[in-house]
């Protein structure tokens, strides 16, 4: 922003009241705006001085201690017949549910004006929390941004301030003048013309007058002055009693976010529009004294965030012109405010590609936060979701009321989504979704309420695209018997796993053994594996070897993953890839109505892993009768009603556990005698046993 003192004096005197135009009125009106402006920026300081030691003031001023907030302490969950008896909290910020330390960290960085960075799954209240930002700023005197045109040099716009409002008011009052004086300059033409013509007329040479009026006609216009390019653009316009700004540059481009100057395709000739009235305001100038909110910081280009890191340092950003080949780029305004308070969200991997200064920035100036996915399910917290479900409809207003079986379903719903035992679901966004439909369903059939049927219509429709397409995989793959539900098979296992982020699918996993062909023996596992997956195949290599008592340096064990056109990621197939080896080694079948799932730990163990509800469920669409996942998974379970039926789920916590129930060999009880042998074994007993020789060495061993 530029000093007043270095203004050209015609730019000095734009501050005129409208219509006011007298030289003597003009010099009083600039001194009364200093001094306002000058009391505008004390104010604004004594604001943030008495926020810090006052509580924070909401939108409408009043002070949180005299403002009555609802509380979940008034949710009665006996008493609740309908979504409509929950009272709903008018702050946004106490509409947030689970995210308990987020909101702490904002309504601190709100009173000290603080940066704040957000990771976390999507979905989780992100964006609430920063419009919730925006209401719980301490007012301030907001500004009007001009830019006038500059008599020195057009490619140097000058930036001014005024108070909120004022912009509108000075933005008119030279416009109204120069209408005026085009106006009256338009007069002195059509004299001036109809005097030539008259008296061509007079002396009879009324061809040649009408030819030098047009003359002069034309060259009065093309030489006149254009009073319209001396008139000031409004660059952010800001309302005089409203709330601090809140601007959304998720996915803004650089011009979007930082400013721009038009193109001009007349650069010449008269025809030309004047540079300032090309300039166009950014997100970060107008979010001025106000929230600037970016989610998915990492897919900014390297060159925004280092711009954006600049205007964090210096309050203020000048507009020019963002592509090179444009005449736009050959202009640059003065410094424009854009003092904003940030908030940066993203997923986890936000943080690799963020600028390293852009995030040392926050750092130094603010907070990061981490949200969470998932909230403990206590009876608090239950008050909080119901909330939720009432608040969703309240905002929305077009679906009807939920009912308590509807109430009651959603709330089944979250505990599953979750997919962690004793917990409720925090992807708010996706469970807004299925509030939605089921309010949908409930309008379609003119109820006036929505009951736990139009939640089940609305869970069965409501489904995600990975679902659908799981569903239609299972489908194809029975048709084609890629997928077997029944009889037995050696080396062939159906393997469980997780597509998306709420779909299970059936993985079919076979194993072959042959002799090697090289010089030692090795594990080959096809399926486009992914590096933890790939892992996970090397930890099992060491279970075959312990499980099978065989020495595999002179065989070849094939590993294929059926139909993983997308690739496996993660490591709970371990389970199924150690069973069809071990199968295939031992020539013993695997019972094909058996599905499994679960990580495998290199002595053994059966390790936790996620997605257990969906891969069950999955498991019962296609027909397996028996399931197998890991103990600690037990409680993590949540599947719906109507598959409860359809499949046997058998919890284990050994490989030993795994194979006595899915191996089928012809002398069951000898087979797990020997495996439950072999697990005994030190590891010298077994070096001996696999060498045949008493104690000596194996090379290679």
């Amino acid at each position: 922003m530029v000093n007043n003192d270095n203004k050209p004096e015609n730019i000095q005197n734009e501050t005129e009241k409208p219509g006011s135009l007298d030289s003597m009125d003009r010099e009083n009106q600039i001194h009364d705006r200093n001094a306002e402006i000058k009391e505008g920026i004390t104010e604004g300081q004594d604001v943030i001085s008495r926020a810090i030691s006052q509580p924070v003031e909401t939108a409408g001023g009043e002070d949180e201690s005299d403002k009555k907030h609802q509380t979940t302490d008034e949710i009665n969950l006996d008493n609740i017949e309908s979504s409509s008896d929950i009272p709903v909290p008018e702050r946004l910020v106490d509409q947030v549910i689970g995210q308990e330390h987020a909101v702490e960290v904002i309504k601190k960085a709100a009173i000290q004006r603080r940066h704040v960075m957000m990771i976390g799954t999507p979905g989780t209240g992100k964006s609430m929390l920063a419009k919730a930002m925006a209401e719980l700023l301490p007012k301030e005197d907001l500004q009007d941004i001009l830019v006038y045109p500059n008599s020195e040099d057009s490619n140097t716009p000058i930036i001014r301030t005024v108070k909120a409002g004022r912009g509108k008011e000075i933005v008119n009052a030279h416009k109204a003048e120069a209408r005026k004086r085009a106006q009256t300059r338009n007069t002195l033409i059509m004299v001036l013309i109809f005097g030539i013509v008259g008296y061509s007329i007079i002396i009879g040479a009324m061809l040649m007058g009408i030819i030098a009026a047009a003359f002069i006609f034309m060259a009065l216009q093309y030489s006149r002055p254009k009073d319209e390019m001396m008139v000031p653009k409004l660059l952010v316009s800001s309302e005089k009693d409203g709330n601090a700004p809140y601007i959304d540059g998720t996915g803004s481009h650089a011009g979007a976010l930082l400013g721009d100057v038009r193109h001009d395709p007349f650069q010449s000739g008269g025809l030309e529009t004047p540079a300032h009235d090309r300039v166009e305001a950014g997100g970060i100038h107008k979010a001025n004294k106000g929230v600037l909110f970016i989610d998915e910081i990492n897919t900014l280009t390297p060159h925004s965030q280092q711009n954006l890191l600049t205007a964090l340092q210096e309050g203020e950003f000048p507009i020019t012109g963002q592509s090179e080949r444009s005449s736009g780029a050959m202009v640059k305004t003065e410094p424009v405010p854009c003092r904003f308070v940030m908030i940066a969200a993203g997923n986890l991997d936000a943080m690799e590609g963020m600028h390293p200064a852009l995030r040392s920035r926050i750092r130094g100036y603010g907070y990061e936060v981490f949200m969470q996915d998932s909230m403990p399910d206590t009876p608090e917290n239950q008050k909080k979701f119901i909330r939720f479900i009432a608040q969703e409809i309240k905002n929305d207003g077009k679906i009807p009321p939920f009912d308590r079986g509807a109430i009651e379903e959603i709330m089944r719903e979250a505990r599953r989504r979750s997919n962690r035992k004793g917990h409720i679901t925090l992807k708010l966004r996706d469970m807004g979704g299925l509030i939605r439909v089921a309010g949908d369903m409930a309008r379609q059939d003119n109820a006036p309420v929505t009951t736990t049927d139009h939640v089940l219509k609305a869970k069965s429709i409501a489904r995600s695209v990975e679902d659908q397409i799981s569903d239609e995989y299972t489908k194809r793959s029975r048709d084609y018997e890629l997928t077997v539900v029944d009889g037995i098979k050696v080396g062939r296992v159906n393997g469980l796993a997780v597509v998306g982020q709420d779909s299970g699918q059936v993985l079919p996993i076979m194993a072959e053994a042959t002799p090697t062909q090289g010089a030692t023996g090795t594990i080959v596992a096809t399926g486009l594996l992914k590096e933890i997956a790939q892992e996970s195949i090397t930890n099992v290599s060491a279970i075959v070897k312990k499980f099978t008592g065989r020495d595999i340096r002179n065989m070849d064990v094939h590993i294929q993953f059926i139909g993983t056109y997308s690739g496996v990621e993660g490591d709970s197939a371990s389970v199924s890839v150690a069973t069809a080896v071990i199968s295939a080694i031992e020539g013993i079948p695997v019972r094909q109505d058996v599905a499994m799932t679960g990580s495998l730990s290199v002595r053994g163990n059966v390790l936790p892993i996620g997605g257990a509800t969906y891969k069950i469920e999955a498991a019962a669409k296609a027909g397996i009768k028996t399931v197998i996942i890991p103990h600690s998974n037990l409680d993590d379970v949540l599947i719906e009603e109507r598959y409860k039926d359809m499949v046997e789920i058998i919890p284990v916590s050994t490989i030993e556990e795994v194979l006595d129930v899915a191996l089928v060999p012809e002398r069951k009880e000898a087979f797990m005698e020997k495996i439950r042998n072999l697990a005994r074994m030190t590891p010298a007993e077994f070096l001996e046993k696999v060498s045949g020789t008493s104690g000596k060495k194996v090379p290679g061993a």
